[in-house]
């Protein structure tokens, strides 16, 4: 049974069909083109399925995964806290069953990562033991996470499951979009490290280029100083709750090194109620497959039903 996914982001859409080895089939993209609004980007989804189906050879599926940012809530799988801002209150779910004629899954895409990671990446082998726990976080531009257990997606009663980056961080006062202070995304997203480095030294410069001179330059090393203490306090508050077997870290931030380190590892254990940390910190392994190729996991089994 092929599995097909939809990865929507910002600036281009992408999709996959996977076989029953998990290998694409095809592999085709799009460019989002937001400006032209909500009805354009579900036209673009439309053709992205149609030039899927064409290439392949394959009859359109009877569901699709679709992974976004932002998260969907109701029936009609209403978007809400996406940057792509034209989703925003928009029925997504139930207008894209209507244009495709077939059933549509969507997911956060932070879910449709921890899915991909756990299920065909960083954390495979781990995973293939019964009742283990995976939380997978992104940190980029924004902060997020999921979590998923015995190879299924934990959503919650709210659907919100895993969105660490919106617990506020003590001490930490920076407004939020979301309408509270002191939030982790304020402090340990891509933006907020750019924007703290500039306060310290006056300078502008990329978070890959603030990493590279920390050995040299005070203020992107109190930079980076300031990424691991904060990531440390605040994967250690969701570790104190969820206990995972794993944590896989995923999004440009997680890119940079020093979170791999023994510091880091220290920053965290220093702030979780037991003696010692000692679960694998996993970078990702599928780069940016994950996403796609989550999406595409949310459409094998039927709803509710175990993925993998």
């Amino acid at each position: 049974m092929s599995r097909w996914g939809i990865d929507l982001g910002g600036t281009k859409i992408e999709g996959v069909i996977l076989d029953d080895a998990m290998q694409p089939v095809v592999r085709e993209r799009l460019a989002t083109e937001q400006v032209g609004g909500y009805g354009h980007i579900l036209t673009q989804i439309q053709r992205l399925v149609d030039r899927m189906s064409e290439k392949s050879g394959l009859p359109m599926p009877e569901r699709i995964g679709i992974g976004s940012p932002g998260r969907t809530e109701g029936a009609d799988g209403i978007v809400k806290n996406s940057n792509t801002v034209c989703l925003n209150g928009m029925p997504l779910g139930r207008d894209l069953e209507e244009r495709l004629g077939m059933e549509v899954m969507i997911e956060n895409d932070a879910n449709c990562f921890v899915l991909a990671e756990s299920t065909l990446g960083a954390g495979r082998d781990e995973m293939s033991t019964p009742g283990m726990t995976a939380f997978g976080i992104i940190l980029g531009t924004g902060v997020g996470g999921g979590i998923v257990f015995d190879g299924r997606l934990v959503r919650g009663a709210h659907g919100i499951a895993g969105e660490w980056g919106h617990n506020p961080l003590s001490g930490e006062r920076e407004p939020c979009y979301c309408g509270r202070n002191g939030c982790v995304e304020t402090v340990i997203s891509g933006p907020a490290l750019e924007r703290y480095y500039t306060a310290v030294s006056g300078r502008k410069a990329t978070l890959t280029e603030i990493a590279a001179s920390s050995g040299r330059d005070q203020a992107a090393r109190q930079t980076i100083d300031r990424l691991v203490s904060s990531f440390g306090r605040a994967l250690a508050a969701v570790i104190n709750i969820l206990d995972p077997d794993m944590v896989i870290v995923g999004g440009g931030v997680g890119n940079i090194r020093q979170l791999y380190t023994v510091e880091a590892r220290e920053a965290i254990a220093s702030n979780v109620f037991n003696r010692s940390f000692d679960i694998p910190l996993l970078p990702p392994m599928l780069g940016d497959s994950a996403g796609v190729f989550g999406a595409a996991l949310l459409a094998g089994p039927p709803r509710n039903s175990r993925v993998g």
